[in-house]
């Protein structure tokens, strides 16, 4: 019987963003973030005394400030070597971008996958084999799983490999392949990476995506880990995820439906947020607040919006370790605004203020023909990059609601009471 990890996607050193602008953001943990998830993610392996990790791509974030990435990846390899736990790598799209990474010398512990074919590392006192394969290039799209061998008779067969698989939201298609084309291997775990979620795809054979470590923004919400998994009498027997991450993102969406006043919002808002706090199991907490529903309260929340910001801010540091990334006011009014005199179907103000707004495009394609220095900063990033300037102007959608319900709110100057 023996144990081993997988995990992926470590980024290490990547930024945390969404706190940056908050003067009570916990500035040190941000910037230690993915080293702490990774430390746990070694204490992890010596603790539940694995035979081998697995790391399935993206451990770096394209190319290091300085050395300092690298000698701290050293050293938690080379204390998996006293623990005598090997380490599997195959690099993925932000490692292959790395040009600094590539003069690392690796422990004799840890084996890096060639870039330019398969390869396959036989455990032989296990009885493992271990296939692998690394990215040549940051933008790979060719489908390298084909080229994967078959599986070795009488070894537990496990393939190592960064990919999109046959494409995930937000990620984009790096080394496309089938199920199909996996599956055809005939391995008995297939470790991949480049997902940011957990996802196990398969369980006949194991297809697993782990996640990464640790959330970096609030699109990458929920708990954050690695894969462990056993193996007796030469068979997987269990696969469980197990928590790393050291701050979680989370989006706390407020339902305010039977909210008839602004504190009934507000102390529904601090439930909300304790029920949050509650399932982080002790982890800083940077929270987006969603407030949704249709309510009688609608045009008060969005005319004081800014004030209640600062009150849910006030909460949120009151319960100890929670920041808030955003509030969105995304609730409802409880009646049409097409009716009556002031309505929408009329020729009135109101109609001409919601029709000037509606016609304003806020999507990243429209916003960089607005502002040309958006357009132009975009065409010199390299390509792993270019997803930072679509999270810089994400959630436009709901910003124009928020602008329009804003200005409706004023307009009528209307709500409930406190």
């Amino acid at each position: 019987m023996f144990t081993f990890l997988h995990a992926a996607d470590i980024h290490l050193d990547s930024p945390l963003r969404g706190l940056e602008g908050y003067a009570d953001a916990p500035v040190d943990q941000l910037r230690q973030a993915t080293r702490r998830a990774f430390d746990n993610l070694v204490d992890l392996a010596i603790e539940e005394r694995v035979a081998f990790l697995l790391l399935a791509g993206d451990l770096y974030d394209g190319d290091w400030k300085d050395y300092n990435t690298g000698l701290f990846f050293l050293d938690r390899i080379s204390r998996l070597r006293k623990e005598n736990i090997r380490v599997f790598l195959a690099s993925g799209n932000h490692d292959a971008a790395s040009q600094i990474s590539k003069g690392l010398c690796l422990p004799d512990n840890a084996h890096l996958f060639s870039v330019k074919q398969p390869e396959t590392v036989i455990i032989e006192a296990l009885g493992v084999a271990v296939h692998g394969q690394g990215y040549h290039s940051r933008g790979l799209t060719e489908n390298i799983a084909r080229n994967f061998p078959q599986a070795l008779p009488h070894y537990l067969n496990i393939g190592l490999l960064h990919t999109s698989l046959t494409g995930r939201q937000g990620h984009e298609p790096y080394a496309p392949c089938s199920l199909d084309d996996l599956l055809a291997r005939g391995y008995d775990y297939w470790a991949l990476g480049h997902v940011h979620k957990r996802e196990e795809v398969a369980d006949a054979p194991w297809i697993v995506f782990p996640g990464n470590i640790q959330g970096r923004h609030i699109h990458e919400a929920g708990a954050k880990g690695a894969t462990l998994v056993r193996v007796e009498e030469g068979r997987i027997v269990s696969v469980e995820h197990r928590d790393l991450d050291v701050l979680r993102w989370s989006l706390c969406q407020i339902d305010l439906t039977d909210c008839a006043t602004v504190d009934l919002a507000v102390d529904a808002v601090r439930q909300g947020m304790e029920a949050q706090q509650g399932r982080a199991a002790g982890r800083p907490l940077a929270l987006r607040l969603q407030l949704v529903g249709q309510c009688p309260i609608h045009a008060d929340l969005h005319r004081n919006c800014a004030s209640l910001t600062e009150e849910f801010r006030g909460l949120a540091v009151g319960l100890g370790e929670i920041w808030l990334e955003k509030v969105l006011f995304s609730t409802q009014r409880p009646v049409s605004l097409d009716a009556g005199p002031m309505g929408l179907g009329a020729e009135t103000p109101l109609a001409d203020l919601v029709r000037a707004i509606e016609q304003l495009n806020f999507q990243p394609k429209a916003l960089m023909e607005l502002i040309p220095e958006i357009g132009v900063l975009q065409s010199k990033l390299p390509p792993e990059l270019l997803h930072e300037v679509e999270f810089a102007l994400g959630d436009t959608k709901d910003l124009c609601e928020e602008i329009k319900e804003m200005l409706i709110a004023r307009l009528l100057g209307q709500g409930g009471s406190r």
